[in-house]
C-alpha cells in the first residue's frame, strides 16, 4: 500500500462531544446522576439522526451537529444493542437489560420503539411509544451471550431480526412484533468448543428480488444462509473470518471482512477481490463507494482512520485519531465516536476543490479516474479532459493529446481543437480527431471540407476509401454529402465522389459528373433510365441540353419513354392516365438550340399519343417549326406574347414577298429548299388533320398559326386557314395579290355558290377588282358577268359603272349581257302591269260585294244543311258567307260559321304577326340586306298593310269588312 498516493479529498466538518448536557434528567421517581461516567455501549444513525445507547439503559438524540435532543431511558439497565430504521418506518430497535422477573427468565429483552408517535412522562420531557416488547430467550431458544445484531425492514409492518450469539448460533424473529405475530428460528453457523472461535461477530442481508440471503461471519468462517428455502439452506464461503466490529455491507451488497493481513471482499458465490492493507482492523465500514478503516499500530501505539478508493487506487483521506469506538454515516458525513465520547465529523470536499487540488499536481490521470468513477456529468469529465490534453499539447506530446481531445467530442467545441493542429501543422493528427467527430455524427459541412482535403493532401486512397465507402457508413451517411463531392471533384477524385451521390441518391450531382467531368454520356443515359419516372424526369430537364447535343436519339428515346411509358397500362383509363405523365412541353428548354431534334420528338411523340392534354401546345410548336423558312428555334415565348395582342389581319394588311415562289410546289433546288419543301407538306398536312371537318375549333391556335404563315411567306397555309374560317373575302385578296385571274375565278366558283353555302357578293368584289385593273381582261369579264347575271347578284346598273372605270374595256364585253338584262326587265314589266290590272278587278268586285252587303237584302234559299247535309228544318241558322246550318248542327258555336271561321282565323292570325313584325326593326332591316331586291321587300310589308297605317291610328275600310264576313243573322 506504500505505492498508494495519499490526499486530502475529505476534511474534518466539526468536533463535539456525545453527551447530554450537564444537568438531572428525570427518569420516573429516579434522579440519574450526571452523565460523566456513562459510558456509549452502541450506536445508529438515521432520518437525520444520531443515536447512542449508554450503560445505564439512557438512548440520547442528536441532531445536525451533534447538538443533543432528547433522551429516554428504554431500559432500566444496561443498552446493549440498537437500530435505527431508515427507509420504511422510524423505528427504534433496541436490545438491553431489564429487572430480572424469575431467575429462570433471562434480564435480556427486545423492544420496538415508535419514534412519530412522543408520551409524555412529565411536564418537561417525553419518550417514544414502545409499540412492542421481546423476550429473546426461551426454553426453545436458551440464552447466550448476544455478539451480533442486525435488524431488516420488509413489508411493513413485517421485521427480520438477526441476532448472533457467542455459541455460533443466530436467533432470527420475523414477523409483526407489535401485534405477536411472530416466527422464531435458530440458524447454527459453527459448533465449536470453543467460544473465542464460534461465536457470531458480523451479520449481512443481500436482498436481491424475491431471493434474501444472510451473510453469517465468525472468526473461522464465513457462511451465507439462503432464507428463502426452507428450512434455511447454509454455504460456507471461506474458511477464515474476522473479529468483532470488523465486517460491513458495501453499496452493492458485498461482505467485507478486515483481518490483519488484508481486507476481503465476498459475493454469494466466494470470496471475490482483497486488498493488502497491514494492520490490526479495529473498525471497518463503507461510504460513498469509498472503504473506511480504523487501523490500530500496534509498535505506534496509536490508530490510523483511513478512506481508501479502491477504483483509482488512491487514500482519499488519512488522520491520526484516538480510540475509536464507534463509526456511523448521517448528513453526508462519517462521525467518528471515540471512547471518550467525543466525536469527529469527516466530509468529503466537493469535486471542484479535488480536481483543482490534482490540477495544480499535474495529475491529470487520477482527476480523469476520479471524475470517471465518481459518475460526474458528462461537461464536467470532457473538461477534465481538455485540461489533461491542453497540458500534453504544451509538453508537444500531440499524440496523447489528440487521445484526450477525441474523449471531449460531443462537449468541447471542436474549432478549439481543429485551431490549434491547424497552427501546429499535425495533419495526422488533425485527420484523426476528424474521423471521429464523423462517426459520432456531430461534423458539420467545413468539418467534411476539411477532412476530406487532408486525405487529398496526404494522397491517402485508402482511407478516402474506407471513410466515404465504409459498410458502417451504409443508409445515412456520416457526413454532409454535398461537401463532400464538392471536395472530391475539385480534387479529381470522381468516382469517389460518383460512389457518394448514387449512394445518398443524389442524382444531379452524379450526372453532372458524369456529363461535366468525364463526358461519359451513355452511362449517364443509362443511370438516367434507372431512375424513377419522376426523378428521371427532373434530372433530364437539368442536363438534356448536354445529352441532346451528343446522344440526340438516346435522350428522345428516353423522352418518349417518360411521356408514354406502356400503351399497353393504359386500357379505359387513357384520359387520366396520360394526365399523370410528364408532358413534352415541360421539356422544351433542353431543345433550346436543337430544333431537329425537337421536331424529331414531338413527331414521335404525337404518332403515339393521340389524345395528349398538351396537344395544342405539341401542335403550335410543331406548326412553328415546319412553317418557318430555316430551321432555327425562334423566340417561341415572343410569338405566343404577341398572339394575345394582335387580331386576324384583313385581306388589305396580307403582304407576300413578291419574291416567293408561291406554293409548295415551287420548291426546287438547294438542299435546304428540299428540306423546306418536306417541312412545309408536314405543315399544311398538320394544318389540316389538326382541324377536323366536323370540330368548329382545331387543336392548334389559329391566330398563332395564322402569324407563322404569314411571318414566313406560307401562301398555302395562309389560303387554308382563311377558308377554314370563312374569310372568303381575304382568300380572294391573296389571289388578286398575286394576279392570278385564273385561280382567283377558280375559287370564286367554289366559295361563291350560295348554294353550297358560299358567299355570293365575292362576284362582286371580283368583278370590281376587274373594274379597277387598267388592262385588257374581257375573257374573265364575261366569266364573272355569266355568274353575275345567274345569280342575279348586282343589278346592271351597278355593272355598268363598275367596268366603265376600266378603260381598257369596250361595250362589245358587256352588250350581250345588257341585251339579256333588257328583255327580261321588260317581261318583268309587263309581268307586273297584268298583276296590277288583275289587282284593281279584284278589288272593285270586293268593293261592290261589299255595298252590296250593306244595302240590299240577302236571300237564302238553301234546303239542306251544310253539315249534316240532312232537309233544313227550323230552327235553322243562316250566314252571309250563304252557308245554313241546322241549331242543333252548330252546338255552342252559334255566332260563326264552321265552314268560313278557319279561314278567316289564319287571315286574322297572320295580320296579327304582320303587325308585330313591324315593330321589329332588326328583323326589316336584316332581310332588306339579305334580299336581292330590297324595294321587293319594302313594297311587300306595303302590300300586307304592315306599314300602312296613317299616324292617327285610323285603318282602312277592306280590314273591317272582312271581319263582318261571316256573323251570323
Amino acid at each position: 500500500m506504500y505505492q498508494w498516493r495519499k490526499f486530502e479529498f475529505f476534511e474534518e466538518k466539526y468536533a463535539a462531544k456525545c453527551t447530554i448536557p450537564d444537568e438531572e434528567v428525570e427518569n420516573g421517581d429516579d434522579v440519574v446522576a450526571s452523565n460523566k461516567n456513562k459510558k456509549i455501549q452502541c450506536c445508529s444513525s438515521g432520518r437525520g439522526k444520531v443515536v447512542t445507547g449508554f450503560d445505564d439503559g439512557t438512548v440520547c438524540f442528536f441532531d445536525r451537529g451533534l447538538k443533543f435532543n432528547y433522551a429516554f431511558q428504554p431500559h432500566s439497565s444496561s443498552v446493549h444493542f440498537l437500530q435505527q430504521l431508515k427507509h420504511q418506518r422510524n423505528f427504534l430497535v433496541t436490545i438491553g437489560e431489564d429487572e430480572q422477573l424469575t431467575p429462570q427468565q433471562s434480564a435480556l429483552c427486545l423492544k420496538v420503539f415508535d419514534l412519530d408517535k412522543m408520551q409524555a412522562e412529565s411536564s418537561s420531557t417525553a419518550s417514544p411509544d414502545c409499540v412492542g416488547i421481546l423476550r429473546i430467550f426461551t426454553n426453545q431458544f436458551p440464552e447466550a451471550k448476544i455478539t451480533s445484531f442486525l435488524v431488516l425492514e420488509e413489508v411493513p409492518p413485517i421485521l427480520l431480526i438477526a441476532i448472533g450469539l457467542d455459541n455460533g448460533s443466530i436467533y432470527c424473529i420475523k414477523g409483526d412484533i407489535a401485534r405477536e405475530r411472530i416466527n422464531r428460528f435458530k440458524l447454527q453457523v459453527e459448533n465449536h468448543s470453543d467460544k473465542s472461535l464460534s461465536c457470531v461477530t458480523g451479520l449481512g442481508f443481500k436482498v436481491d428480488g424475491r431471493s434474501l440471503q444472510l451473510f453469517a461471519v465468525t472468526p473461522s468462517s464465513v457462511s451465507l444462509f439462503s432464507l428463502h428455502d426452507e428450512p434455511p439452506r447454509r454455504q460456507t464461503l471461506d474458511q477464515i473470518g474476522c473479529g468483532l466490529n470488523s465486517v460491513a455491507m458495501s453499496d452493492r451488497s458485498e461482505l467485507i471482512i478486515g483481518r490483519s493481513e488484508a481486507v476481503y471482499f465476498y459475493e454469494v458465490d466466494g470470496r471475490g477481490p482483497c486488498w493488502a492493507f497491514e494492520g490490526e482492523k479495529k473498525l471497518i465500514g463503507w461510504f460513498r463507494g469509498y472503504l473506511v478503516c480504523v487501523i490500530a499500530d500496534q509498535r505506534m501505539g496509536n490508530h490510523t482512520f483511513n478512506i481508501y478508493d479502491l477504483k483509482n487506487r488512491l487514500i482519499a483521506h488519512s488522520v491520526l485519531v484516538k480510540d475509536v469506538s464507534h463509526m456511523l454515516y448521517e448528513w453526508g458525513n462519517i462521525i467518528l465516536i471515540m471512547a471518550d465520547k467525543s466525536a469527529l465529523c469527516i466530509g468529503e470536499k466537493d469535486m471542484e476543490s479535488k480536481l483543482d487540488m490534482l490540477f495544480k499536481k499535474n495529475l491529470y490521470t487520477v482527476a480523469i479516474n476520479l471524475v470517471q468513477t465518481q459518475q460526474a456529468d458528462a461537461a464536467a469529465t470532457a473538461e477534465v479532459l481538455r485540461k489533461y490534453a491542453d497540458h500534453l499539447y504544451i509538453k508537444q506530446d500531440y499524440d496523447e493529446a489528440m487521445a484526450q481531445y477525441i474523449q471531449t467530442i460531443g462537449h468541447l467545441e471542436p474549432s478549439y481543437v481543429i485551431q490549434k493542429f491547424l497552427d501546429a501543422q499535425r495533419i495526422y493528427n488533425l485527420t484523426n480527431y476528424l474521423e471521429k467527430l464523423h462517426e459520432k455524427g456531430l461534423a458539420y459541412k467545413d468539418h467534411t471540407t476539411l477532412l476530406l482535403n487532408c486525405y487529398t493532401k496526404l494522397k491517402d486512397v485508402e482511407k478516402l476509401n474506407l471513410f466515404i465507402k465504409s459498410d458502417d457508413s451504409i443508409g445515412e451517411l456520416k457526413f454532409d454529402v454535398e461537401t463532400a463531392l464538392r471536395v472530391c471533384r475539385a480534387a479529381n477524385y470522381h468516382e469517389h465522389a460518383m460512389y457518394v451521390a448514387k449512394k445518398a441518391g443524389k442524382h444531379e450531382w452524379y450526372l453532372k459528373i458524369l456529363l461535366e467531368d468525364l463526358g461519359r454520356y451513355e452511362e449517364a443515359l443509362e443511370y438516367i433510365s434507372s431512375l424513377e419516372s419522376s426523378q428521371a424526369g427532373m434530372t433530364i430537364k437539368e442536363y438534356g441540353k448536354i445529352l441532346i447535343e451528343h446522344k440526340p436519339v438516346e435522350t428522345i428515346e428516353i423522352l418518349i419513354r417518360l411521356c408514354t411509358e406502356d400503351e399497353d397500362r393504359r386500357g379505359d383509363s387513357n384520359v387520366v392516365y396520360v394526365s399523370m405523365l410528364p408532358s413534352p412541353v415541360d421539356f422544351l428548354s433542353v431543345f433550346i438550340h436543337h430544333p431537329q431534334s425537337l421536331m424529331d420528338f414531338l413527331e414521335k411523340y404525337t404518332n403515339k399519343v393521340k389524345d395528349s392534354p398538351a396537344q395544342v401546345e405539341i401542335h403550335n410548336i410543331l406548326l412553328e417549326l415546319y412553317i418557318a423558312n430555316e430551321l432555327n428555334f425562334p423566340s417561341m415565348s415572343q410569338v405566343n406574347e404577341d398572339v394575345a395582342y394582335v387580331n386576324v389581319p384583313s385581306a388589305k394588311t396580307v403582304t407576300l414577298s413578291s419574291q416567293s415562289n408561291g406554293t409548295i410546289a415551287d420548291h426546287k433546288g438547294s438542299l435546304e429548299e428540299t428540306d423546306r419543301y418536306e417541312r412545309r407538306k408536314k405543315g399544311l398536312s398538320l394544318l389540316k388533320i389538326a382541324w377536323p371537318p366536323e370540330t368548329e375549333h382545331p387543336l392548334y391556335d389559329v391566330d398563332l398559326a395564322i402569324i407563322l404563315c404569314e411571318m414566313n411567306a406560307f401562301v398555302d397555309g395562309i389560303l387554308y386557314l382563311y377558308e377554314k374560317m370563312k374569310l372568303y373575302k381575304e382568300v380572294i385578296a391573296c389571289y388578286m395579290q398575286k394576279h392570278d385571274h385564273e385561280g382567283l375565278i377558280a375559287c370564286c366558283k367554289r366559295l361563291g355558290d350560295s348554294g353550297r353555302g358560299g358567299d355570293p357578293s365575292l362576284w362582286a368584289d371580283v368583278l370590281k377588282y376587274f373594274g379597277e385593273l387598267g388592262e385588257d381582261c374581257s375573257k374573265e369579264v364575261k366569266e364573272v358577268l355569266t355568274y353575275i347575271e345567274r345569280d342575279d347578284i348586282l343589278p346592271p346598273m351597278i355593272v355598268l359603272q363598275t367596268l366603265s372605270r376600266n378603260s381598257c374595256l369596250t361595250l362589245s364585253v358587256i352588250k350581250d349581257y345588257i341585251a339579256r338584262k333588257l328583255e327580261q326587265e321588260s317581261k318583268m314589266i309587263e309581268e307586273d302591269r297584268q298583276a296590277i290590272e288583275k289587282y284593281q278587278e279584284d278589288t272593285l268586285s270586293m268593293r261592290k260585294e261589299i255595298q252590296d252587303l250593306r244595302t240590299n237584302a240577302r236571300i237564302f234559299q238553301l234546303s239542306k244543311c251544310t253539315a249534316c247535309t240532312f232537309t233544313l228544318d227550323l230552327p235553322a241558322v243562316h250566314f252571309m258567307c250563304m252557308h245554313s246550318f241546322h241549331l242543333r248542327c252548330l252546338g255552342d258555336n252559334e255566332k260563326e260559321c264552321p265552314e268560313c271561321a278557319p279561314e278567316y282565323r289564319s287571315v286574322i292570325e297572320m295580320k296579327r304577326n304582320l303587325e308585330q313584325n313591324s315593330k321589329d326593326q332588326d328583323r326589316f332591316f336584316q332581310q332588306v340586306k339579305n334580299s336581292k331586291d330590297g324595294f321587293s321587300v319594302i313594297a311587300e310589308y306595303f302590300g300586307k298593310g304592315v306599314i300602312s297605317k296613317t299616324r292617327n291610328g285610323s285603318t282602312s275600310d277592306l280590314g273591317t269588312g272582312n271581319s263582318t264576313s261571316s256573323s251570323g243573322i
